[in-house]
């Protein structure tokens, strides 16, 4: 039966972007994933607890669109094909206390002014999408972790379980994935207010100043860049002799990673106006690399609906392994569905990614390839802290645009963890951050993640890198 919530969906069809019909794929349904192996699902004890909190997630609203979803697919399809370029952003993994208005506010700031370095550098449209409002869970590598001879299940993110390390915190609570649902409700809510309400309007850039601006290497050339979008609105607005109303907002889309497949397949529904089903917890779910099995539950479940989505690539992924994925999540070869988000490291991305940029290049697959220069650049230091070098992330994505270019394929986009405060978890960056900094704010429960100013850094070198592309052409 159709979700009652999403009865009263009015769409703006103006904005969808000619996603012509295909067919829903056969022998699926949105619990059919569960005939399938299932990795990475935490262990519920109490079977009718889980069966409850499913209950009430399927009566809650849905916390996107179909619309929305259809709208984000053909900007991804433009990415693509280089019309546009992908920004993917935000936390390694959400915490519930951080659903906070400033939290909330400085990530999308961060993020709205990396979109303004690379519009203003790459004379292209941004397509930005958060890892926020969802990103609750995270896969680990093992189930469980001891200390001083205790043992206690892993911790897999705040809509599972929590930190702490004692078993009441540990025990995955199924009513989290009600309290996740929350949090993201609010998120969303939240998100969309500071937008509609010209939080984003061009028009004052510096409104999304942070207080680091007056304090860092990089003010100048920043402070440059915000006068000079705001002297060429000016300039426009001079002419057409009104406001220039498109600038005061931008399209801001959410995602995370599918990975606890009983609250994804809650969310799942359909709609009067579209046929098939929508994952409606997110716009662009993506695919992790220990789920990307093709005989998997994750797979069988990402197949079915019809939002865009990403698959995690690493250096282990085959071609032909690649290719069968590609069949089987867009046999139809649908503009906007599938993105590759590739994950190399600096140190592996110049054999591992042209084989796989080769075999795609020669199927004829319309995808769009996206650069995550984050995961494959983990370390562990002596002390047992985990951190990224900026020289590496930065490395990789340089490395990443070349081979591109010389494989006659396009990289349409960056997925970068990175967050809006004043953290000190990566080393390196335009302050030079030292083994020795990383105790001063380091504030992560799960992965290192760009400050503030070294995204903003990213962003600018992102615009240098492909500045020096285009002269060599």
């Amino acid at each position: 039966m159709m979700d009652a919530a999403v009865q009263h969906e009015q769409a703006p069809m103006k904005r969808e972007r000619n996603i012509a019909p295909v067919r829903q794929p056969e022998n699926w349904t949105p619990a059919s994933w569960q005939a399938f192996p299932a990795v990475q699902q935490p262990t519920y004890l109490d079977p009718a607890e889980l069966d409850l909190a499913l209950d009430q997630l399927r009566e809650l609203p849905p916390l996107v669109t179909s619309w929305e979803i259809l709208a984000l697919r053909g900007l991804l399809a433009d990415a693509a094909e280089g019309r546009r370029f992908l920004l993917q952003g935000g936390d390694c993994a959400e915490s519930f206390d951080d659903c906070t208005s400033p939290l909330i506010s400085n990530r999308l700031k961060v993020m709205l002014q990396m979109s303004l370095v690379l519009t203003h550098g790459l004379k292209l449209p941004i397509v930005r999408v958060g890892r926020f409002a969802g990103q609750y869970a995270k896969p680990r590598s093992a189930d469980s972790e001891t200390r001083n001879e205790v043992t206690l299940p892993c911790y897999r993110g705040d809509i599972v379980n929590g930190p702490a390390f004692d078993a009441e915190s540990r025990r995955a609570d199924p009513r989290r994935l009600i309290k996740g649902h929350a949090r993201s409700a609010m998120t969303m809510n939240f998100v969309r207010a500071l937008i509609d309400g010209g939080f984003a309007d061009l028009h004052h850039p510096e409104y999304w100043d942070l207080a680091w601006v007056a304090h860092s290497p990089l003010q100048s050339e920043y402070r440059q860049m915000v006068e000079s979008i705001g002297n060429s609105l000016r300039f426009m607005e001079t002419l057409a002799g009104s406001a220039v109303g498109e600038f005061q907002r931008v399209d801001f889309h959410t995602s995370h990673e599918a990975l606890l497949l009983h609250y994804e397949e809650a969310l799942t529904r359909q709609v009067p106006r579209h046929w098939g089903w929508f994952n409606l917890s997110t716009h662009f779910p993506w695919i992790g690399m220990r789920t990307a099995d093709i005989g998997g539950a994750h797979v069988e479940y990402c197949r079915g609906i019809r939002n865009p989505i990403g698959v995690k690539v690493g250096v282990s992924t085959q071609p032909d392994q690649l290719l069968r994925l590609i069949d089987v999540l867009d046999p139809d070869n649908e503009p906007g569905r599938l993105t590759l988000i590739h994950r190399m490291g600096a140190k592996h991305v110049a054999k591992a990614l042209p084989p796989l940029l080769s075999a795609v290049r020669a199927s004829g697959r319309k995808v769009l390839w996206c650069c995550d220069p984050m995961h494959g650049n983990t370390e562990s230091l002596g002390s047992g802290v985990k951190t990224r070098r900026f020289e590496n992330i930065r490395d990789e994505l340089d490395q990443a645009f070349d081979i591109h270019a010389a494989a006659g394929t396009r990289l349409g986009g960056v997925h970068l963890e990175l967050t809006g405060e004043n953290v000190t978890e990566c080393m390196g960056g335009a302050r030079d951050l030292t083994e020795s900094d990383l105790t001063r704010a380091y504030k992560s429960s799960v992965d290192p993640r760009l400050n503030y100013e070294q995204s903003l850094e990213l962003a600018m070198l992102i615009v240098r890198k492909r500045g020096d592309q285009g002269r060599l052409d």
